[in-house]
């Protein structure tokens, strides 16, 4: 094993020190999402509200199996309730970033964050 360690050079460490760095800088500046400007609730494939993330603010939103609860945050929306059985849009959490997606699937709602720099041109179902 300490064979391979000899025939490095200092060239070959600050080759690999440099490539580290690349990939930090890569991550940091382009693997995130835009900020947040709005929300947009739908059900059944309607517009139900598209609304602003500035107030605190509650929607309920009907659906086929009972009402979805949307909470949302200046900055931040979830789904913070929703009769489906196996809760995935709720286990979700908070959505913080431009184009992020909660679908609760059994009651046709979903809620998706709109901004500048989305990750996604549009939602389809």
């Amino acid at each position: 094993m300490a064979q391979w360690r000899a025939l490095l050079l200092p060239g070959d460490m600050m080759v690999v020190a440099a490539g580290l760095v690349v990939c930090a800088y890569a991550v940091l500046s382009l693997w995130r999402g835009g900020a947040p400007d709005g929300a947009v609730v739908r059900a059944g494939g309607r517009v139900v509200a598209e609304v602003d993330l500035n107030r605190e603010r509650r929607i309920d939103v009907p659906g086929p199996l009972g009402v979805t609860v949307i909470e949302i945050q200046p900055g931040r929306a979830r789904v913070a309730s929703d009769p489906g059985p196996r809760q995935y849009c709720v286990r979700q959490g908070w959505l913080t970033q431009a184009g992020a997606v909660a679908i609760c699937a059994p009651n046709e709602v979903s809620l998706s964050l709109t901004g500048r720099a989305a990750d996604y041109d549009s939602l389809n179902y």
